[in-house]
């Protein structure tokens, strides 16, 4: 009670849609690849967890999805978020399941990216990927008034229109396992390039995702792509989304994640990732790190951590250059591309579409 149903392959789900393989399975559902019998499609169905907490989030998600559906309508650029297809509720061992059913996309960016650990994505593709991600957010953020708040390359799904694309994604079985054995090319290497450019990207997931003028929580993001404002408990809005696309583009264009906090013996996660942030980004002023009531949980004095002693600062541009070794010349434009969307005060950080208009994307 409360938690998965036990889906069966080849189940009928709705009198519609046949279960073939798992997709995937996350906290709160689990996701089928299915045949749309009617239609004659493949769809994704995602069949939330029972319990009571649950149906309502998936209300919430459902009431998103179609307001991002109906918007769609009159924008193109909401083309770059996925589509809720249809959502229907599930008798399974005497329970009901929300459920919902998404056109069927491929793989994830975390995929793609687990074939090119050691330096990246090439770059053509990486900008590529980010306009799309980034019209996607301006969509949301200005046509919606949603943010999406768990902006990560898991939430970023590929997909292609022609079928030879259709042919070098992996057979979108769970990519956890499954990375390098199927992300390859015929010739079992990578993606050639001109393949990868032929491949587009889509946000998905809008299971966490808010209103502007109504967030659900005060717990939003994944850790290393939380922004500072939600690490120090202040209020948030679609900056937020903004903070984790940087984190993202870093993690795309170099292989390593931007911020990677671990706790250690004295301190929080949360420590080391506020820790980490001024390490590269310098001192937090005092208006943003004592805005809050919480603020001594952090810090002794503006600048300084509670619980770690010594910071070792390093700029973005040093690490690219002496880590990644990139060359000066695509060291400073990634850069002035990157540091607006990691301001500390969310009102200074750049919009999704200033983000969209820098030289380096275009």
């Amino acid at each position: 009670t409360g938690g998965h149903h036990p889906v069966r392959e080849g189940e009928v789900f709705n009198m519609q849609y046949q279960a073939l393989y798992k997709l995937g399975c996350g906290t709160f559902a689990t996701v089928w690849l299915c045949q749309d019998i009617r239609r004659k499609k493949p769809v994704a169905v995602k069949v939330l967890k029972s319990r009571e907490g649950f149906a309502e989030a998936a209300q919430d998600e459902v009431a998103l999805l179609r307001c991002v559906s109906s918007m769609k309508k009159k924008d193109q650029s909401g083309e770059n978020i996925v589509s809720l297809l249809d959502d229907f509720r599930m008798i399974g061992e005497n329970v009901p399941h929300a459920c919902l059913v998404f056109e069927a996309l491929g793989p994830s960016l975390r995929c793609l990216m687990g074939n090119y650990t050691a330096q990246g994505l090439p770059l053509p593709f990486v900008k590529k990927s980010l306009q799309q991600v980034l019209a996607g957010l301006h969509f949301l953020h200005q046509r919606c008034r949603i943010i999406h708040t768990d902006i990560k390359p898991e939430n970023i799904l590929l997909y292609g229109s022609d079928r030879s694309l259709q042919r070098l994604l992996p057979d979108m079985l769970d990519c956890g396992q499954r990375t390098d054995l199927r992300l390859k090319g015929p010739a079992g290497d990578r993606l050639e390039a001109s393949d990868l450019m032929s491949i587009e990207v889509k946000i998905a997931d809008l299971g966490s995702a808010c209103w502007t003028y109504k967030p659900f929580s005060k717990e939003i993001q994944t850790q290393p792509y939380r922004a500072l404002e939600v690490l120090l408990g202040l209020d948030y809005g679609t900056p937020a989304d903004i903070w984790s696309t940087g984190c993202l583009a870093f993690e795309m264009a170099t292989g390593e994640r931007l911020f990677d906090p671990q706790p250690g013996k004295y301190f929080s996660r949360d420590d080391d990732h506020v820790a980490q942030i001024i390490e590269l980004l310098g001192r937090i002023p005092p208006q943003i790190a004592f805005s809050w009531n919480k603020s001594t949980k952090f810090f002794s004095r503006p600048g300084a951590i509670l619980r770690i002693s010594r910071l070792s600062p390093r700029s973005l541009h040093s690490t690219l250059a002496d880590r990644h070794s990139w060359t000066k010349h695509e060291v400073t434009p990634f850069t002035s591309f990157l540091l607006p969307a990691l301001r500390y005060s969310p009102e200074r950080r750049a919009t999704a579409a200033q983000c969209l208009q820098h030289s380096w994307l275009s």
